[in-house]
């Protein structure tokens, strides 16, 4: 089994959250690909830099000063920062963006009502540099900074990148997504902690989305995660960075 195991940057920042995902990293690199964010890094270094950061629901607008902020934060501060807290833990961890022996590539993103300046939507991810990397034991760490394939990089949504990349793995072996965010799992009430759902299959979410028994803020992942599934993964898991065997399961 193939895991692709996505993580946000603001998580990243918590070291206590870091090291206890890297934890359990240790374990089971070997059939790992590890995608992360870092848009809370890429904001807090537009407001050092004094570049204006431009918002439409919850999505950055990519401008040209914005991207060379991305490039920055992702494919290098965060990317890094993990990379190197996995080395630590003797995990041979490779950090890579979409241009880095073309491993993702994309176009941008046609100007329809919003001009997204440079942001990526992916059209191919090359599974064999991946599935390489796995055969030797290194562990891929993919930032979301992706690239055009005529010299233009392009920032891509983190989720989309890791549910594209669990999509092409999962022609090569069963692959599981893995969401890993700052709950337990999906919650029936998102003040208590011990009200995860365990398994959650298309029928269920439909029924509960009739009952409003979803948190608005969660519909948009799951959406995307039942796609991944009719698209060829096999199953799909969102818990917290420090217990991949936890969560809600999504079949």
């Amino acid at each position: 089994m193939i895991r692709i195991i996505k993580i946000g940057g603001k998580l990243i920042e918590n070291d206590a959250v870091l090291n206890g995902l890297c934890d359990e990293l240790s374990a089971c690199y070997r059939d790992s690909v590890l995608v992360h964010g870092g848009g809370s890094m890429a904001g807090q270094l537009s407001a050092r830099l004094g570049i204006r950061t431009r918002m439409i629901d919850g999505r950055r607008i990519t401008d040209r000063e914005t991207l060379e902020v991305a490039v920055m934060a992702y494919a290098g501060w965060a990317n890094k920062k993990l990379v190197a807290a996995l080395q630590v833990r003797n995990v041979n961890a490779c950090g890579l963006s979409g241009c880095d022996q073309k491993v993702i590539l994309a176009h941008k993103r046609e100007v329809k009502e919003i001009d997204w300046g440079f942001v990526g939507d992916i059209d191919r991810v090359d599974t064999g540099v991946l599935a390489g990397l796995l055969h030797r034991q290194v562990m891929p760490v993919i930032s979301p900074i992706t690239y055009d394939g005529a010299g233009q990089l392009l920032n891509t949504n983190a989720d989309s990148v890791a549910g594209a990349v669990a999509v092409a793995m999962s022609r090569i072996d069963d692959t599981e997504l893995i969401f890993c965010f700052d709950k337990p799992g999906v919650l029936l009430d998102v003040n208590d902690a011990d009200s995860v759902i365990p398994v959650l299959d298309k029928e269920k979410y439909d029924g509960y989305l009739e009952q409003g028994a979803i948190h608005a803020g969660m519909i948009p992942k799951l959406d995307n995660a039942f796609k991944t599934i009719k698209a060829g993964v096999k199953s799909v898991r969102l818990t917290d960075p420090c217990h991949f065997d936890g969560g809600t399961v999504l079949r």
